[in-house]
């Protein structure tokens, strides 16, 4: 019986957007992006991607700051049809919230310039 050694696949990450607490990366080998928020480094395709951002933009942290029940200062955002969930206290979600609008605004930023340099080689 031969030893088989196997390596781990090497994964290339290009930094998509950074704040002081999180970070995306985006790899072109997998077509996926991974975020780094509250200690989790998770993995999303497109899909999973536009269904985080969709459910972090629906909470409505202004109607939490005001809503005078005693309830704890929590969300559990859990997306279908993936495997993460997250649980977020208010402060959190706004940084997320940030974490995300500024990596939306960076692939948009990515898309107009490659469309751009595109059309001049063309």
């Amino acid at each position: 019986m031969q030893n088989v050694i196997t390596e781990a696949p090497v994964v290339e990450f290009a930094e998509v957007y950074r704040t002081l607490n999180g970070s995306v990366f985006q790899s072109d080998k997998e077509n996926c992006w991974y975020i780094d928020f509250v200690g989790k480094l998770a993995r999303f395709d497109y899909r999973s991607m536009m269904k985080l951002r969709k459910a972090i933009y629906a909470i409505d942290i202004e109607a939490l700051l005001l809503n005078s029940e005693i309830s704890p200062d929590l969300e559990i955002v859990f997306i279908c049809a993936c495997d993460h969930c997250y649980v977020l206290t208010l402060l959190e979600i706004i940084d997320f919230k940030t974490l995300l609008e500024g990596t939306f605004v960076m692939l948009e930023l990515n898309r107009i310039i490659h469309d751009r340099v595109y059309r001049l080689s063309v």
